[in-house]
């Protein structure tokens, strides 16, 4: 194993609690009995793969959703129901995110979207005082932005190459096996971070 100088991080899951199930219930609630049919922790139907690779926009997004749903819902409560599986940032985490930054090149890497990005800053901005997030790491990368999204192995070969990054000496941080192989295939080395454990139990 080569030294590391450089880690890439996931973000749901590892610095911001995710609970998939809340969002598959706010849907179900509102008559979208199938909702995992289209998306789910490990897979994403072309609607929400365009969606996160910013294929789509958002307003786009809630039109296309309806049509492959045939649900008859509002923006908003597509929106509320979307973002029902953000949670909250522990401050632990954060404090440990914070420290580990001055021990290595720390950039983050998140199958998100516009959507969802909009949310999660507004809630690290009223539950830190603190404006961005993103600003804990070099560079945060976003697939609606990259226009690429786990676990392809492209994505992680394009994004060293933005951040000209050696991919043996970089270290890449996910809950999520499927991304963990995609990190693999393009050279990385990788940790899967899966429940009970968080990043305070890191040896870093």
């Amino acid at each position: 194993m080569e030294k590391i100088k450089n880690i890439i991080f996931d973000l749901g899951g590892v610095f911001i609690d995710i609970d998939f199930k809340a969002t598959e219930n706010a849907f179900t609630s509102l008559g979208l009995t199938n909702f995992n049919d289209y998306y789910t922790q490990h897979t994403a139907s072309t609607l929400f793969e365009d969606l996160e690779t910013g294929k789509v926009s958002a307003e786009q997004f809630y039109e296309r959703f309806r049509q492959d749903t045939g649900v008859a819902l509002t923006d908003e409560q597509i929106r509320d129901s979307w973002n029902a599986m953000l949670g909250r940032f522990p401050v632990e985490r954060l404090n440990w995110l914070e420290e580990i930054g001055f021990r290595y090149k720390i950039y983050l890497y998140s199958n998100t979207n516009i959507i969802h990005y909009d949310a999660f800053q507004k809630i690290y901005r009223e539950s830190t005082g603190k404006e961005n997030f993103d600003n804990y790491f070099i560079k945060a990368h976003y697939s609606h932005d990259l226009g690429l999204r786990k676990p392809y192995p492209e994505s992680f070969t394009k994004l060293l190459a933005i951040e000209n990054l050696e991919a043996g000496e970089t270290l890449f941080i996910d809950d999520t096996p499927k991304n963990i192989e995609g990190a693999k295939q393009a050279g990385l080395q990788t940790i899967l971070l899966l429940p009970p454990k968080t990043v305070l139990d890191l040896d870093l």
